[in-house]
């Protein structure tokens, strides 16, 4: 629900009486934060006619338009006010500063309500917050609060234009925002297209050079292993000779001192010399 939408229905029993003691319990009653209905009725307009009643036509006008500070200004033209309407009054001037700035610093709101000390501010902004008449956060070391929205107060007749006008101006810098948030987002997409195109590219060239990288590998591990099965069929070779040549060595007969190793002969394969024995 926005705030301030109930506000209205809670002024029309006081819309029957439309009487300068309407307009006390008005401005007194719990809730009660809006009254252009009832500044509208001709028997309210006619007391501004009356020396005696205009009074409580400024009274209302003070709580539709005006803050606490125009009510100190104007003291001695207003009936007296209880401390339901000083309250209520306080409540409006909130809103009234937070239509010109977001941040209201402690010093600013004591000093335009005549609060006493933060305490009692705080504690007075929070039952504003509670009755929906605002809503924002109390930032206590920073000591100021933090507006996020406010109910909408009436406007007072000769302001009208200036609030067109400056609603006029916040649209213009909205579309500019708007315009300028449109390019930067175009912007960012171009941008990411393009960081995608050349990472697309990197990905293709550095997969290319590992391809010819391991191939590279393959190609000298097949070459280092065909000299490898070269080396070692020479190396049979040689050793198949060498045990041919050792083995001519052995059974082949020496000639002479040029020739060869000459093979030991058995004593025993040599023939003795027979001798005659004797008979005794």
């Amino acid at each position: 629900m926005d705030l301030g939408s109930n506000f209205s229905a809670k002024l029309e029993p006081f819309l029957l009486m439309a009487k300068p003691r309407s307009i006390q319990d008005a401005t007194s009653a719990p809730g009660v934060l809006v009254f252009s209905e009832l500044l509208e009725l001709p028997n309210i307009q006619e007391l501004g006619k009356s020396e005696q009643h205009s009074k409580f036509l400024s009274l209302l006008q003070l709580f539709a338009y005006k803050t606490y500070q125009d009510y100190v200004q104007h003291k001695d033209a207003l009936p007296p006010l209880n401390n339901a309407q000083i309250t209520k009054l306080k409540y409006l001037s909130i809103v009234s500063l937070a239509s010109e700035r977001r941040i209201l610093p402690y010093p600013l709101l004591l000093a335009s309500l005549d609060m006493p000390n933060v305490r009692e501010l705080e504690d007075l902004i929070i039952d504003a917050i509670y009755q929906d008449i605002i809503r924002g956060k109390l930032d206590q070391k920073e000591e100021q609060l933090e507006v996020e929205y406010t109910m909408g107060r009436d406007v007072e007749p000769g302001k009208v234009g200036e609030l067109l006008e400056a609603l006029r101006s916040w649209a213009s810098t909205t579309a500019e925002v708007l315009t300028t948030l449109d390019a930067k987002i175009t912007a960012i997409a171009n941008e990411a297209a393009t960081t995608k195109t050349l990472q697309g590219e990197y990905d293709r060239a550095l997969q290319q050079t590992l391809k010819e990288v391991h191939d590279r590998q393959n190609n000298k591990g097949a070459g280092s292993s065909s000299g490898g099965n070269y080396t070692s069929h020479r190396r049979e070779r040689a050793e198949r000779e060498r045990d041919r040549e050792m083995g001519m060595d052995v059974d082949e007969p020496g000639e002479g001192r040029g020739g060869g190793k000459s093979r030991k002969v058995s004593q025993d394969s040599v023939s003795k010399p027979l001798r005659k024995k004797n008979k005794f």
